[in-house]
């Protein structure tokens, strides 16, 4: 009979001693281990939204240097390009933010 890994959610035998897809000791499984495991997957999951708002903020300062020191003439490609940069790290930036926040509200919630 299938069931569900306690730290994975992945299908797994319930004879299984550990699970075959993340190493998870299902037969000495208490609480505190499973917390643990979710917390760090929580903790992992806020520094890569971090890492990526970082990076989109690079992307954006990239596309305004370029725009502004680069001096290209308005309506040219180099131009667009930038102001293409530009709108792509801002709009990921804030979509990283909210997602940011929306993960802080889950936690809160669990």
């Amino acid at each position: 009979m299938l069931t569900d890994c306690p730290a994975c959610k992945k299908k797994i035998s319930d004879k299984a001693d550990e699970c075959n897809h993340c190493g998870f000791k299902v037969s000495a499984d208490d609480a505190e281990s499973i917390l643990r495991k979710k917390k760090l997957a929580q903790y992992m999951r806020h520094q890569s939204l971090q890492t990526q708002s970082f990076i989109a903020v690079l992307v954006f300062i990239t596309g305004f240097g370029f725009m502004y020191w680069g001096f290209p003439e308005v309506g040219s490609t180099q131009h667009s390009i930038a102001m293409l940069v530009c709108v792509i790290g801002f709009v990921w930036y804030i979509i990283n933010r909210v997602r940011i926040l929306l993960t802080k509200r889950n936690k809160m919630f669990n």
